[in-house]
C-alpha cells in the first residue's frame, strides 16, 4: 500500500499565487509608507532647496562684507588647511546629506542667548542691508533664515536679532567653517490631524547651517530652515498620477495572475483530473492537454502520458501473457497428467510397447515444457534488459557464423556502425532471426547495414519458404506459430520485438517475392 502524506491543513496554489500578487501589490505602499523613500526623498530636496538659496545669501553677505571692509573688521576662524578648496577645481558643490534612516531627529533648537555686548558696527550694516532680500525670499519660499556674524550673533532675522546662537551645533560646526544640516523637531501650535501619524516628516524640520568665507576665514553664517513637504500633500498633489500608478500595479498583478493560472493553474488541475481518470481505468484520458502553459509542464505531461499508456500497455500485455501461457502449458500438463494416469491404473496390464509410448509423450511434453520455460525467461530478459554498452553487426556475426555453420551469413554495408546496445542482447536478437529462418528451409540470410536520418537501419533477408500474407500481421504476437506441432512456441520473433522496443528501437516485415524480409532500426549512438 502507498503511504498516505500526513493529513494536515495546505494552502493551495490558487492561495500561494494570490499571496504572492498581495505582497507584490502592496510593496510600493510598504516602500512608501514603511521604509520612508518617498519622505526621505523629500528631506533631501528641501536641504538641497535651502542650500541653494542659503548659497544665494552668502554671495550677497560676501558682497556687503567686501564693500564694508576697511580693516577693522574682525572676522571669525580660520578653515582648517585640511578642508581648502582646491584652486585648480572651481566647482565645489554642498551634496545633501541628510538621512531619515540614519540620522537621529535632535530636539527643538535651542533658544538664542542674550549677549552683554553687540555685533561690530559692519556686520550690523551688512544684516540691514540683508533684511529685506531674506524677508522676500522667506515669503515665496517659506523658509526662515537668520544671517549670522563670525561669532555667532544674529544680524538680519527675526526677533532674535542680537542675541547669540553660537552653542547651536550646526551653527557650531559652521563656525569653524563648514557647512552643518541636521534634523529637528518641529514646534508648532496646530495639533497634527490623525492621519499625517503615518508620516514621520511632519514632525520635523530641516536646518541648514552654510558659513560664508573671505579667502578661508570665516566672516557670517546664513542660518536656514524649512519644514519638508507632507507626504500626504504630495501624494494628493500628484494623485492621478498616483492612480495611474495603483490601476497600472492592479492591472499588471491580474495579468501576471491570468497568465499564471493559465500556465500553471489550468495544465496542473488538468492533470490531477487525468490522474483520477486513469486511476479509474479511463484509457480516453491518455491524450494531449489543450494548453501546456509552459515547456516544463508540456515535458512533465507528456512524460505522465507516456508513462501511463506505458502502464497500461503493460498491464494488458501481462494479462494476455498470462492467458496465453496459461493455454500453453495447460494442453502439455493435461497430455502428462492423462499418461501418468494410465499408467497408474493400467500399467500392468499395458504391454511394453504401450508404456514406452506413453512414457515417450510424457518425455516430448516435459521436454516442451523446458523449452517453453526457457524462451519465457529469454522474453523477460529481452522486456528489461540490461541497456549498457555498445557493439557492432560484424562482431556480432562473426559469433553467429561459427554457431551456424550449415548457414550462409553474408554481410554487407557499413558493418563497423555502432549500435547502441550490448553485444549479448544483439546476439539475442540476430540469433531469434536466423534459427526462425532456417526452421523455415532457409538456407542463406543476408544482412546489410546502413544508415539513415533517424539512425542505424538493418536488413535482414533469406531465402526461406517465407511468411504467407495471411499469417504477416501476427508473426510478431506471442505464441503465434504454424510449427507447433513439430515444437514450435512461437516466441522467437515476440523477443525480437521485445527486445528492440526496450532500445527504442523497431522491427517490420517488409513485403517480398521470395523468403522473409525484415527491418530494424535503432537510434543512432
Amino acid at each position: 500500500m502507498i503511504p498516505q502524506p500526513k493529513k494536515k491543513w495546505r494552502p493551495t496554489l490558487s492561495m500561494i499565487v494570490l499571496a504572492v500578487l498581495t505582497v507584490v501589490m502592496t510593496l510600493p505602499v510598504a516602500g512608501l509608507f514603511f521604509f520612508r523613500l518617498f519622505e526621505n526623498q523629500l528631506v533631501r530636496e528641501t536641504e538641497r532647496e535651502l542650500i541653494a538659496q542659503s548659497a544665494v545669501l552668502s554671495a550677497a553677505y560676501l558682497q556687503a562684507y567686501r564693500s564694508q571692509q576697511d580693516g577693522t573688521v574682525p572676522t571669525g576662524a580660520i578653515l582648517a588647511e585640511e578642508f581648502w578648496p582646491d584652486p585648480n577645481e572651481p566647482l565645489r558643490p554642498i551634496v545633501p546629506g541628510l538621512d531619515l534612516a540614519t540620522d537621529a531627529v535632535l530636539l527643538p533648537r535651542p533658544d538664542a542667548r542674550l549677549l552683554s555686548r553687540s555685533s561690530h558696527p559692519a556686520y550690523r550694516a551688512i544684516g540691514k542691508s540683508l533684511t529685506p532680500l531674506i524677508r522676500t525670499t522667506q515669503s515665496s519660499t517659506l523658509a526662515g533664515f537668520r544671517i549670522l556674524d563670525p561669532f555667532g550673533t544674529v544680524i538680519a532675522g527675526r526677533e532674535d536679532v542680537g542675541q547669540s546662537l553660537s552653542h547651536v551645533r550646526e551653527v557650531e560646526k559652521a563656525l569653524t567653517g563648514r557647512y552643518a544640516s541636521s534634523l529637528r523637531q518641529r514646534l508648532t501650535d496646530e495639533p497634527t490631524p490623525p492621519i499625517h501619524s503615518i508620516s514621520r516628516g511632519t514632525g520635523i524640520r530641516t536646518f541648514v547651517a552654510m558659513p560664508v568665507l573671505d579667502e578661508n576665514r570665516v566672516i557670517g553664517v546664513i542660518y536656514a530652515s524649512r519644514t519638508p513637504d507632507n507626504i500626504l500633500r504630495q501624494l494628493y498633489q500628484q494623485r492621478y498620477k498616483v492612480a495611474f500608478a495603483a490601476i497600472f500595479v492592479t492591472g499588471v498583478t491580474l495579468i501576471i495572475g491570468f497568465i499564471f493560472t493559465r500556465a500553471i493553474n489550468g495544465p496542473i488541475y488538468e492533470l490531477i483530473r487525468r490522474t483520477e481518470l486513469l486511476g479509474k481505468g479511463d484509457k480516453s484520458a491518455i491524450q494531449p492537454l489543450d494548453h501546456h502553459g509552459s515547456r516544463e509542464l508540456a515535458v512533465l505531461s507528456q512524460s505522465f502520458l507516456s508513462m501511463s499508456e506505458t502502464i497500461f500497455e503493460r498491464a494488458e500485455y501481462i494479462q494476455g501473457f498470462a492467458s496465453h501461457v496459461s493455454h500453453e502449458l495447460k494442453s502439455p500438463l493435461t497430455s502428462i497428467q492423462g499418461a501418468a494416469e494410465l499408467l497408474q491404473h493400467s500399467g500392468t496390464s499395458m504391454s511394453q510397447t504401450e508404456r514406452e509410448k506413453f512414457l515417450t509423450n510424457i518425455l516430448g511434453d516435459t521436454e516442451r515444457l523446458t523449452i517453453l520455460l526457457d524462451r519465457l525467461r529469454t522474453l523477460a530478459l529481452a522486456d528489461n534488459p540490461i541497456l549498457d554498452g555498445y557493439t557492432n553487426v560484424e562482431d556480432v556475426v562473426k559469433d553467429l557464423i561459427h554457431h551456424y555453420p550449415d548457414m550462409d551469413i553474408r554481410l554487407e554495408g557499413e558493418v563497423a556502425v555502432r549500435l547502441a546496445m550490448a553485444k549479448d542482447n544483439a546476439e539475442i536478437v540476430f540469433n531469434n532471426l536466423i534459427d526462425n529462418a532456417r526452421k523455415h528451409d532457409a538456407s542463406c540470410i543476408t544482412i546489410t547495414v546502413g544508415n539513415d536520418a533517424d539512425g542505424v537501419v538493418i536488413d535482414i533477408e533469406d531465402n526461406g519458404s517465407g511468411i504467407s500474407p495471411g499469417n504477416a500481421e501476427k508473426v510478431f504476437d506471442l505464441f503465434f506459430t504454424t510449427r507447433r506441432d513439430e515444437g514450435g512456441t512461437g516466441m522467437g520473433l515476440g523477443i525480437v520485438q521485445s527486445m528492440l522496443k526496450s532500445h527504442k528501437g523497431s522491427i517490420h516485415l517488409k513485403p517480398t517475392d521470395k523468403g522473409a524480409h525484415f527491418v530494424i532500426g535503432l537510434p543512432a549512438t
